[in-house]
């Protein structure tokens, strides 16, 4: 059977086990069929976006087979443990997409204002470039964070960042470009803000003082593009869905991402108002804090997602 003509045999009855039923056994039934609907598809049409369609409606099944009174107590858990790697996985292509769009966008920052040095200006604002030099000039190059109380400075930051990501989201409506934009515009000023201080010889400070809150909260940034990404692509590409059903669907994976972003964000807006302005710490504790930042979002958003995933599907096999 061709693949086109077995999914058209079979994808009424997939988007029927999508709506939730409260019969033990009615489930029981849908998830032994998408089993078997699984093994077809692995065998006859392996490496198909067919076979990671139906394990997703699989895998959504089988937590609602094992959930039970004590699981619901949990909820919270397993939304972080099980629920939310699952959605990661599914959506890592984009989030490959949105990494290297940002990353291409501080590429171009930074070239951009080697080309021409009045590029820094026009993007940082004349004001924070006078204030940046006098700063570096008075031996204090990062003494802006200094300024301000520090609990003052948490919750201000913390909330341009969550509104700032939940623009960034939004914005993916417009088919994407507005979430592109926002990478765009980004991702050119932190090219262009890491330029000026390799210019004046202290790039390698400028990462160890300003990467302790900027590693959390730019990948959280990506994160969310990411999360963008999702809508624009389910109405760009909805596949086998109609429009209206790619787009609810995306847009419920990709809400959960957002909302994950949260405790990242707060932990940067601590790390920036508390931590950031120490910029006299020790070398190690610097990189301590870097790496170990950047490990869990690589482990969490990354790794992890992959092996629930692989876990998930050895069950449902097993």
């Amino acid at each position: 059977m061709r693949e086109g003509q077995f999914i058209k045999q079979n994808l009424e009855r997939w988007e029927d086990y999508q709506q939730t039923t409260d019969d033990p056994d009615e489930v029981a039934k849908r998830f032994t069929y998408l089993v078997d609907d699984l093994s077809y598809a692995k065998t006859f049409y392996p490496n198909s976006n067919t076979i990671r369609y139906i394990n997703g409606i699989a895998a959504n099944i089988y937590l609602s087979i094992y959930k039970n009174k004590k699981e619901k107590k949990h909820r919270l858990i397993t939304f972080w443990t099980t629920e939310l790697p699952l959605v990661i996985r599914r959506r890592h292509r984009l989030l490959l997409f949105s990494f290297l769009f940002f990353i291409s966008f501080v590429i171009l920052g930074a070239f951009s204002a080697y080309v021409d040095q009045t590029f820094v200006r026009a993007v940082l604002g004349d004001g924070y470039v006078d204030m940046t030099e006098q700063n570096i000039a008075n031996g204090d190059p990062f003494g802006v964070y200094k300024d301000g109380n520090s609990m003052a400075m948490f919750v201000k930051i913390a909330f341009n960042n969550i509104k700032v990501s939940f623009l960034c989201y939004s914005m993916g409506i417009f088919l994407g470009v507005g979430t592109l934009w926002f990478l765009f515009e980004n991702g050119l000023m932190v090219g262009v803000f890491e330029y000026m201080f390799f210019h004046h010889n202290m790039g390698f400070k400028s990462i160890l003082v300003i990467f302790i809150h900027g590693t959390l909260e730019l990948s959280a940034i990506v994160i969310a593009g990411a999360a963008g990404l999702m809508i624009g692509n389910s109405m760009l590409f909805p596949g086998t869905f109609t429009r209206g059903q790619s787009l609810r669907h995306a847009a419920k994976d990709s809400i959960k991402i957002i909302v994950s972003l949260v405790p990242i964000f707060l932990v940067a807006a601590f790390f920036e108002s508390f931590v950031t302005r120490h910029t006299g710490m020790p070398i190690w504790l610097s990189l301590s804090i870097l790496i170990m930042s950047a490990s869990f979002i690589i482990w969490y958003f990354i790794i992890y997602p992959k092996r629930v995933s692989r876990r998930t599907l050895n069950n449902q096999n097993g």
